[in-house]
């Protein structure tokens, strides 16, 4: 045991690891569907790890701050290893945008790799009135809010799952009562 959690909540955590990479890798590389499947994964991927972190460390039966701990350590591993993934995953689409478009969608855009092909893939999607009325009217104002909307992105995903994580610890202690045997 350690001061602040269990040693099996830091296992949980590294397990959390290998979930969010599974989940952020997996989705957010499926373009049409990565940002809604991130958002709905997050509250349940924090509650199983809350749970986890517990179960791992066979706290049956108390005591509540350490519950807590365990549970909230795990969420924020698996939180914060998410919106790493996020970012970076993000970062790499962002800077390698090339304009491709599928024919249905109107061929390919005209624009130079980078934030540009992101620019003008948001004007072509019809964005461009939305982008003025936030004062985004050019490509260094576009990269601000870009970025500022993928790093808020990426705090919420850290939030709900711990707050997932800090759930599934409670549910943890309300279904196992009994004292660990020795």
């Amino acid at each position: 045991m350690t001061r602040v959690v269990d040693r099996g909540a830091i296992v949980a955590g590294w397990v959390g690891i290998g979930m969010a990479a599974v989940i952020i890798v997996s989705f957010v590389l499926v373009i049409p569907i990565g940002d809604v499947a991130v958002a709905l994964f997050a509250f349940p991927a924090g509650l199983i790890i809350g749970y986890y972190a517990n179960q791992r460390s066979d706290r049956r039966g108390g005591p509540w701050p350490r519950i807590l701990a365990n549970a909230a350590w795990a969420g924020l591993i698996t939180g914060l290893t998410s919106a790493i993934l996020l970012l970076g995953v993000k970062a790499i689409f962002y800077n390698a945008d090339d304009g491709y478009r599928d024919a249905s969608l109107g061929g390919p855009i005209e624009c130079s790799t980078g934030p540009d092909c992101v620019w003008k893939r948001y004007l072509a999607a019809g964005r461009g009135p939305q982008l003025e009325d936030l004062g985004v009217t050019d490509l260094p104002s576009f990269t601000s809010f870009y970025w500022r909307e993928q790093v808020s992105t990426a705090g919420t995903l850290v939030a709900v799952t711990v707050a997932g994580g800090i759930l599934g610890g409670v549910a943890y202690r309300l279904t196992n009562r009994a004292r660990p045997t020795a």
